[in-house]
């Protein structure tokens, strides 16, 4: 696999525009490349204003799921190119785990790599996980993530159907009566799209999620995952790992029942729609 180093961070903005003028797949396997940003320093301000809309503590330490603002546009550059297999727009996360080894501070240089890989058949259509490393100037791997994202109705290139199954979900063994009662803003897809750049029209406009075959206007899944974070902010050690799969979509607006419960070495948690549907599945293991 080849790297491609890159000048500065990929332009969301343009990409999307990119994605949606061209909504269509491209080649028939995964490009053989990784992308590189070195030099990326995480920016307080930034930070501070994801923080305030994932229900983070402003000031504290850089949120676990804030390195994802970092890698996404790397991302999308690799599932916008013309010979990706599968169409950006429309595009659902499916699931994505995150492996912290430390948190990342404010300002220290690193860089951020990105490759796809797993191109997999899906019931439903097909998917694929896009893999992240953030390494700090000593080239340690500080944190890590693999996204899985699904196209509905795509068509599975040849050999999709041969790749190893993802592991298990997580099981979250939880209580019945829930810790907390969300209200989701309607307009919290606006927001979250405004801190992270991710403007996915599902997220953002209610005919064109439609469209896409969603409800409506749907919350981002990597939100809902940094506000469940976030509820469990101070109740986990440094380095952990944490698996989340985003099953019903969360509507904006709405409310949703949260439900947690300390596990040994961590804590299983989901988010519960009105009418008994999971949304979010949900386990956290300190390393």
């Amino acid at each position: 696999m080849t790297t491609e180093t890159l000048d500065g961070p990929p332009t969301l903005g343009v990409l999307y525009g990119r994605a949606l003028l061209t909504a269509r797949s491209g080649g028939s396997t995964l490009p053989d490349r990784r992308l590189e940003l070195p030099g990326v320093r995480i920016d307080a301000d930034a930070v501070a204003d994801y923080a305030h809309v994932c229900g983070f503590q402003v000031g504290g330490v850089v949120p676990p799921t804030y390195p994802h603002m970092l890698a996404f546009p790397l991302q999308m550059r690799l599932m916008t190119d013309r010979e990706f297999p599968l169409p950006a727009p429309g595009m659902v996360h499916l699931r994505n785990v995150i492996t912290q080894a430390r948190p990342p501070a404010v300002g220290e240089p690193l860089r951020v790599v990105v490759h796809a890989e797993r191109l997999a058949a899906h019931p439903k259509g097909a998917q694929v996980d896009l893999v992240t490393e953030v390494r700090d100037e000593d080239d340690a791997e500080i944190w890590g993530s693999r996204s899985t994202y699904f196209v509905r109705g795509a068509p599975a290139p040849e050999g999709a159907d041969d790749v190893p199954a993802a592991p298990p979900e997580p099981e979250p063994h939880v209580g019945r009566l829930p810790h907390a009662i969300w209200t989701v803003s309607g307009d919290i897809g606006r927001r979250y799209a405004a801190v992270s750049g991710d403007v996915n029209p599902i997220h953002v406009n209610g005919l064109a999620a439609k469209a896409f075959g969603m409800p409506g206007v749907i919350a981002h899944g990597m939100w809902t995952k940094a506000r469940a974070l976030a509820a469990l902010a101070g109740r986990h050690g440094p380095a952990f790992t944490v698996d989340v799969v985003f099953k019903a979509p969360v509507r904006a607006p709405s409310k949703a029942y949260f439900h947690t419960a300390a596990v040994d070495g961590g804590w299983d948690a989901k988010l519960v729609s009105t009418k008994g549907k999971d949304h979010l599945l949900l386990a956290l293991r300190d390393a």
